[in-house]
């Protein structure tokens, strides 16, 4: 037999394919450690900013600070706060729980705040776990633009456009209030006041300000919606019928 014939019989068939060289033990343990390590890392970043975009643009948690909306609401109580409820044309109604920014009509001084405590502050109050700035309020919507709000009748209740408001919210042994008031809300404008009248620093306390302790509907961060903690008070925050039959505002004089 020819040699070269015999030695191209004899050639070996061509080496089979090996696939992806494999990496070592120690290397595919580091990998997996990695994914564990970064991927929850990766998913709670994630989490916290479609939180943190959810309580900018849409409800925002908000932690009750104070007693001055009690039995209504309580000191550490957690209510969501609707963004969205005076968008769109909608506007403030009269007996809504409000949050407000009150820098400029209750507050009338220079915040003045470390950046890393006021950045860490805003988070921690973005996600409901922290007090809001406390240039924040939450209050009840007495009257709205044109509204010619006074107190108290004969009763000793308040009056809103010449019609007298029955407050069952009002904390039980308060008077509808114990200072005397009679005011016209301006255009864009609202009379708020707190539920419990005897501990609430509210439009009453600014009477003598410019705006006259009323506030800037702009100035509405959203309406208090919800009671979300603790799950004991779990609850929605209505709007009381106590305000259906209130006349339309007779004019810019009252």
């Amino acid at each position: 037999m020819d040699t070269d014939a015999q030695l191209t019989e004899r050639d070996p068939s061509p080496a089979p394919d090996r696939g992806p060289e494999r990496r070592s033990r120690s290397a595919r343990f580091l990998t997996s450690v990695a994914r564990l390590r970064y991927r929850p890392v990766t998913l709670f970043a994630l989490c916290l900013a479609f939180l943190f975009l959810l309580s900018t643009f849409v409800a925002q948690p908000f932690l009750i600070p104070s007693t001055s909306m009690e039995n209504t609401l309580q000191v550490g109580d957690r209510v969501l706060v609707n963004k969205l409820a005076y968008r769109f044309g909608n506007q403030p109604r009269r007996g809504d729980v409000i949050v407000f920014d009150g820098m400029g009509t209750f507050v009338h001084r220079e915040q003045e705040e470390n950046p890393v405590t006021g950045l860490l502050r805003g988070a921690g109050s973005a996600l409901g776990l922290a007090p809001a700035a406390d240039t924040d309020y939450v209050k009840r919507v007495i009257g709205i633009g044109g509204d010619h709000v006074t107190c108290c009748d004969k009763r000793g209740r308040i009056e809103v456009n010449g019609e007298p408001v029955s407050e069952s919210y009002l904390y039980p042994g308060d008077a509808p209030s114990a200072v005397p008031f009679d005011t016209v809300v301006p255009e864009g404008k609202l009379w708020v006041m707190g539920d419990h009248r005897a501990r609430s620093s509210d439009s009453r306390d600014h009477l003598g300000e410019a705006g006259g302790g009323t506030v800037p509907e702009d100035k509405v961060i959203g309406r208090a919606d919800l009671i979300t903690w603790p799950f004991s008070r779990w609850r929605t925050i209505g709007t009381p019928r106590s305000f259906d039959g209130i006349p339309a505002p007779a004019g810019p004089h009252g």
